[in-house]
């Protein structure tokens, strides 16, 4: 049996269970939840006939075979009885109404227009409904935030009305929200709803999920992965967020919960960890010890309610303030139950190290203990724990490291300090760089490989234990290097049709060196391939955070690492680990929490099950991703010991115990060095101190720069001195289309040739443990590749896709062989010249009259164009333009589908109409 075919099934039933597991049951008065049988329900609101499936931008667009939304799910539910008369209300409101796409990336709306209620529609729902059901959606996505205005973080005026009048008629409410983050809800207030539930986006089976919790198949277990404070202002890093040119990171580590539990209680709507089941549980029989480098605690958890359920159990640390300051309860544990039946009981084992509680001190440059007392609290959210233990340490050093990634702007940060038991906000100076970053990068450099010229030895022969890396290395010429370093995309013809990029092997002397190409695909909520094919769309970061469930986490990932695997792609980008510092950052859907253990062992979790695949998730935006606004451009000023504590440590939980191997860095500047070109992140901390060999990658089109110089993304070299080992992307990299300045750097010097060996080291390496190295030794089972083929359920092959590459300012495409008739389709892949704004140029003829509508859907990279339309010519060839805009790249796929029979065609002519400068 193949041992990596995907069941897709089996698939759906873990997405399905994980996304019940996320669910956050906040209210639940009178025991409104969970539905009993026969209850007739009314469902309020328009986004219960489009449920967000998940959000936009590169984290959101997978082309799903389906999707389950609430709707479809209740629907299916034959033990409630739902008001179709009012849903028929609504669909007619919609066709009227229909959905806005807005303007395209970064320009999507957050929410669409709700159809306004009146007191009569909404009392007549109530005379044939027991129960009313209100769904309110958000989407969030790349490049733009979330604001704080209707319609985005707040209700608008018609989604208020629709609460008030709902509440009005209605005593038994239930609120979902469909959302990929949090949003105001100080509604509740008001309203008093019996029921709120947190559903997030589940993917394309998201519904089900919600389903089952509702019907009481599924008792809730999903804990908040964030605090919901009662005022967006609330956050500590409000007047820090937002900036386009620099934002000081003046909450320094009081980010969530660690500044709420210690400064601002009141503020909290609903606690981190929080999140309510339909049953009771009693967490006691604690044990507690510390031996040399671990404490050890155990507790039993008993069910004493009415349904059987999972519960969370968080561990947190108060430690003493000393000299550095700290958060007043730190998480250091959790895990998550089985299910327990009804009067049973589970025991539960921790094994807490001392680095999870451990505090960087910026003047030792070293992870320590102060002296004092260690308290340790164990329960199911951050304010229902009890005192299990506490042991009193002597001052420890517990991983001694040197200065790095320390910021050289001065600035006041917060601090805790103990005033008559009472912690109390003070401000203190940042410790400011001290280490000579220059002389680091210059005593740490490589020693160089001679050049040996051409052995005719392959990367296959390292493969099979031949010759050494470092040997095939010496055979690598100044432009093999320059241009291994180089990855080309989106949609490159020479990997998997549809993926993000293409790497390794991409020129004619680099393959003849037996070096394949390799793949990366969008991610990480399923896998994006803009030719269309069909993939499993996943439940978002958010989601997957509130389910605390890393075994189940693994067992789902396992399933994506078959799917990547059957699609011959290497790595999907993600995880995100990205801190939820804000509220308002419009990409927290992509990312789990504001706690970094809780990021870091979920991200662990995700890489363990695509590792039983060979194929991996490259873990990013390394580093300090927290807003969309001016993401290239926005410096975030950190303290080095922020850096360390939360926004790097879900990475070093990643690399450590998820043995990650890839990484993607981000696109702004962290202390003035855009991270993509910055020493410290990618070598000192990254691979010195926490032992990473795997492959390091920017983001899409990223900029670079020598610290005080301005970014470009020309400045290749910056990345090659850095370590980042990779460029996303170019359009080809045989002729360096970016125009990059590596091999002009390495004649003056600025770079040696020693550190592009050290990129080409870390490159191949990640390839010769890589699918396309599988596959490009004919290493995969007759049984597997037999399986791939006969797995395949899309529209298409995308194997036998057809390439048309154009060679000036217009590419011409035979069309005169392609099936016209009604309901066919025809895909196919464009490689352009020029890069710029394009109209399509239609040569055409029918034999009908000219009252015949003869249209064609035009979709490039899976994104709907418009409609050409065509009439009837009694026979004559004419010509019809139709204006495309500007294609970002030079790879993208066009697929026509034709609605009517009667159409000839002669050509497709794509004709540029205005050249722009390329990206990369």
């Amino acid at each position: 049996m193949n041992p990596y075919y995907l069941d897709l099934d089996k698939y759906a039933e873990l997405a399905r269970e994980i996304i019940a597991e996320g669910i956050v049951l906040l209210n639940n008065e009178d025991n409104i939840l969970p539905l009993k049988k026969q209850t007739r329900l009314s469902i309020f609101g328009r986004s219960v006939f489009h449920y967000y499936k998940s959000g936009l931008g590169s984290g959101g667009l997978v082309n799903t075979r389906y999707t389950i939304g609430i709707k479809e799910a209740l629907e299916k539910e034959t033990d409630l009885i739902i008001n179709q008369q009012l849903m028929d209300h609504y669909s007619q409101w919609i066709e009227e109404n229909p959905f806005d796409e807005g303007e395209g990336w970064g320009k999507v709306p957050w929410s669409q227009k709700e159809m306004p209620l009146s007191d009569a529609l909404v009392k007549e729902a109530r005379e044939q409904s027991d129960v009313a059901i209100i769904v309110i959606g958000r989407t969030g996505g790349e490049d733009q935030d979330t604001k704080n205005e209707p319609g985005s973080y707040r209700l608008t005026d018609v989604e208020l009305d629709m609460l008030d009048k709902v509440h009005k008629h209605f005593t038994q409410t239930i609120i979902l929200l469909n959302t990929g983050n949090v949003i105001d809800m100080s509604w509740v207030d008001k309203y008093h709803p019996k029921g709120v539930l947190y559903v997030w986006q589940g993917g394309q089976e998201g519904g089900y999920g919600v389903a089952d919790i509702l019907s009481g198949r599924v008792s809730p277990s999903g804990r908040l992965s964030m605090s919901i404070t009662k005022e967006v202002e609330d956050n500590p890093a409000h007047n820090n967020f937002g900036s386009l040119e620099r934002n000081i990171y003046e909450e320094d580590i009081y980010v969530g919960y660690r500044y709420y539990e210690t400064f601002d209680k009141d503020v909290i709507r609903y606690p981190f960890g929080y999140g309510l089941s339909y049953t009771d549980f009693s967490i006691n029989d604690f044990s507690f010890d510390v031996n040399q480098k671990t404490v050890l605690a155990k507790c039993k958890v008993h069910n004493i309610g009415e349904a059987p359920s999972k519960e969370v159990v968080q561990i947190y640390c108060e430690a003493p303030q000393g000299r550095l300051g700290k958060p007043a309860k730190v998480l250091v544990d959790f895990g998550k139950t089985e299910i327990i039946p009804v009067n049973g009981s589970v025991d539960m084992e921790f094994s807490i190290p001392f680095d999870r509680f451990a505090s960087y001190d910026e003047k030792t440059s070293a992870y320590v203990l102060e002296e004092g007392r260690y308290r340790f609290y164990v329960g199911s959210h951050i304010r229902a724990t009890e005192l299990i233990g506490e042991w009193t340490s002597p001052y420890t050093v517990v991983e001694q490291w040197e200065e790095a990634c320390a910021p050289v702007v001065a600035f006041d940060r917060l601090k805790a300090i103990s005033k008559n038991g009472v912690l109390t906000p003070v401000k203190e100076a940042t410790p400011l760089r001290k280490v000579n970053l220059d002389e680091r990068i210059s005593s740490q450099r490589p020693e160089e490989l001679e050049y040996l010229g051409n052995k005719n030895n392959s990367l296959t022969d390292v493969l099979n234990h031949k010759i050494g890396l470092d040997q095939f290395i010496q055979q690598l010429s100044d432009e093999d290097l320059a241009c291994l370093v180089r990855g080309e995309g989106m949609c490159s013809p020479k990997a998997t049709p549809g993926v993000a990029s293409a790497f390794g092997g991409l020129t004619k002397g680099l393959r003849e060196k037996g070096i394949p190409v390799a793949c990366t695909a969008d991610g990480p909520s399923g896998i994006r391939m803009d030719c269309g094919t069909k993939a499993f769309s996943l439940p978002n970061g958010t989601l997957i955070g509130c389910t605390f469930n890393e075994r189940l986490l693994e067992e789902l990932f396992e399933m994506l690492g078959k799917e990547l695997r059957r699609n011959k792609i290497d790595t999907i980008l993600g995880p995100g680990l990205n801190i939820h510092r804000h509220v308002l950052n419009g990409r927290n859907f992509e990312y789990f929490s504001e706690d970094p253990l809780l990021t870091g062992r979920l991200a662990s979790a995700e890489l363990r099950g695509l590792h039983k695949s060979q194929v991996t998730g490259t873990i990013k935006h390394f580093v300090a991703n927290n807003q969309e606004a001016g993401r290239q451009t926005a410096d975030s000023v950190v303290s080095e010991r922020a850096l360390r504590e939360i926004y790097l440590k879900g990475f070093e939980i990643a690399v450590r115990e998820g043995q990650a191997r890839s990484v993607m860095t981000s696109y702004g500047p962290v202390n003035g060095i855009w991270t993509a070109s910055n020493y410290d992140l990618c070598t000192q901390i990254l691979r010195k101190e926490w032992g990473f060999k795997g492959i390091v990658m920017t983001d899409w089109w990223a900029a670079l720069n020598f610290e005080g110089e301005p970014a470009s993304r020309s400045n290749s070299a910056a990345m090659v001195r850095a370590q980042n080992d990779l460029y996303m992307c170019v359009n080809d990299a045989e002729s360096n289309s970016g125009g990059d300045n590596t091999i002009s750097m390495l004649e003056e010097g600025v770079i040696t040739r020693s550190e592009l060996q050290r990129n080409a080291r870390n490159i191949l390496g990640f390839i010769l443990n890589s699918l396309s190295m599988l596959h490009y030794t004919n290493a995969i089972s007759k049984e597997e590749l037999e399986g791939l083929n006969s797995e395949e359920d899309d529209e298409f092959d995308p194997s036998s896709l057809e390439y048309h590459y154009g060679e000036g300012p217009e590419l011409i495409v035979d069309a005169s062989v392609i099936s016209t008739n009604k309901g066919q389709h025809e895909l196919f892949g464009i490689c352009l010249a020029i890069n710029g704004t394009y109209d399509l140029v239609v040569r055409y003829k029918s034999d009908l009259t000219e009252l015949a509508q003869l249209p064609i859907s035009l979709y490039i990279d899976n994104v709907n164009k418009g409609t050409i339309s065509l009439n009837g010519t009694q026979g004559e060839w004419k010509e019809a333009v139709h204006h495309i805009g500007h294609l970002f790249g030079p790879n993208h796929f066009i697929k026509l589908y034709f609605g009517v029979t009667g159409l000839k065609l002669d050509n497709l002519k794509f004709q540029l109409v205005e050249e722009t400068k390329p990206f990369g």
